[in-house]
């Protein structure tokens, strides 16, 4: 408390939790200049047709999926920082790996490999916001976090096209495997974050799934399926519709997102988790809503200005819900279990979507991709009755 007897706000920008975002900013930059380079690689001198550009574009998921429970496991017995580090390293190596990878079945080695670093610096990174955050601002510190995610995808993929335009693979090979080693340097920094070692000690049996965070787990697979909808089929939609470059469009959806994670981080934790969750999902469904049923230009761009609203809340909300529900000491598996959820989303979203569109039309995958965020509003509703609502200040 200051001399008036009021409390004192604690810091959350602190120089290590500054260093965790800067770490995971270069880290999704490294990725983000692999979204064109890797399908152009196995198109283009490997000689690989769709199939093979999906395996290998995809397999990065599988093996981040595989492992995301046994490294939130791995985070609360041995610490964040070895994961955050071997997690950078292994993404650093496997990159530069790929300058000597010759065959499809080469570089889909090496993309499982890339996934396991993925798996090990993400869930590591993200339990050391959850540590380093206090309680009353874990919402505002994932709001921070994941900026950091999409303004690395945002400006990464640009310059992978740039670097292989201009210099060709093996630059761009090894300028990613080089943004990835800063990540490592800067994670190398941060140290441990968990409270005490100690703390692991005598946890519940290892489980697949930690059962705190399988709501919000399945909260946040209900908003990634929408999100993962307009990034697959708003370009080819547009066209649709007239717009012809989808460009404006995909800009104006990522740009409200950062802005509100920017401008307005500490909504999640102005609302509480519970409200804002309510509220993100309301707008995700709503957005879906309009795109599928308001069927032209005008329609399309409301609507997924409206999602980005939603989805802008969603991360941090539905974060802040998983390390409110668990122990510190199992915030690790609790992280790992929401991550899953991402892996799934974006990883087999698109393809249940495209299903769907073909069988119907392209507003139809949005309708579908509605029911679901519907589903989850519903699933948020009914929890929040056993959470607390009031919100903090």
């Amino acid at each position: 408390m200051d001399h008036t007897g009021t409390t004192t706000p604690k810091s959350l920008l602190t120089p290590k939790f500054l260093t965790v975002v800067s770490a995971s900013l270069a880290y999704f930059l490294a990725v983000g200049i692999l979204v064109p380079a890797v399908p152009r690689y196995v198109a283009g001198p490997l000689g690989g047709g769709d199939a093979a550009v999906g395996m290998v574009v995809g397999a990065f998921s599988v093996s981040a999926l595989a492992l995301r429970p046994w490294t939130g496991r791995l985070a609360d017995r041995r610490g964040r920082a070895p994961l955050m580090t071997a997690g950078a390293g292994v993404v650093a190596l496997s990159i530069a790996g790929y300058a000597i990878a010759d065959t499809v079945l080469m570089l889909l080695g090496l993309r499982l490999l890339t996934g396991i670093g993925e798996a090990l610096f993400w869930v590591g990174a993200m339990a050391a916001v959850g540590d380093l955050a206090p309680e009353e601002r874990r919402g505002e510190a994932m709001s921070w976090a994941s900026l950091a995610l999409y303004v690395g995808l945002a400006l990464g993929p640009a310059a992978g096209e740039a670097l292989v335009t201009h210099r060709g693979y093996l630059t761009t090979w090894l300028v990613a495997s080089a943004v990835a080693g800063s990540a490592l340097l800067l994670a190398a920094r941060v140290g441990e974050t968990r409270e005490s070692v100690a703390a692991a000690v005598g946890q519940p049996r290892a489980r697949l799934l930690h059962p705190a965070a399988v709501v919000p787990a399945a909260l946040l697979l209900s908003v990634v399926l929408g999100m993962a909808g307009v990034l697959t089929f708003a370009p080819l939609y547009a066209r649709d519709l007239g717009l012809g470059n989808s460009g404006p469009l995909l800009f104006g959806f990522a740009g409200t997102i950062v802005a509100i994670r920017s401008f307005g981080a500490r909504l999640p934790d102005q609302l509480g988790p519970s409200r804002a969750t309510v509220s993100a999902l309301a707008g995700v469904t709503v957005g879906l809503a309009i795109i599928g049923l308001w069927r032209t230009a005008p329609g399309l761009v409301v609507g997924t200005l409206v999602l980005a609203v939603g989805i802008a809340l969603a991360t941090p909300s539905i974060m802040a819900l998983a390390w409110q529900s668990a122990p510190a000491a199992e915030r690790g598996a609790a992280t790992g279990t929401v991550g899953m959820a991402i892996d799934l989303g974006l990883g087999f979203g698109p393809a249940a979507l495209g299903l769907v569109a073909s069988l119907t039309s392209r507003p139809g995958a949005y309708l579908a991709a509605t029911l679901v965020a519907a589903g989850g509003l519903v699933l948020a509703l009914v929890s929040s009755r056993n959470r607390p609502a009031t919100p903090r200040h």
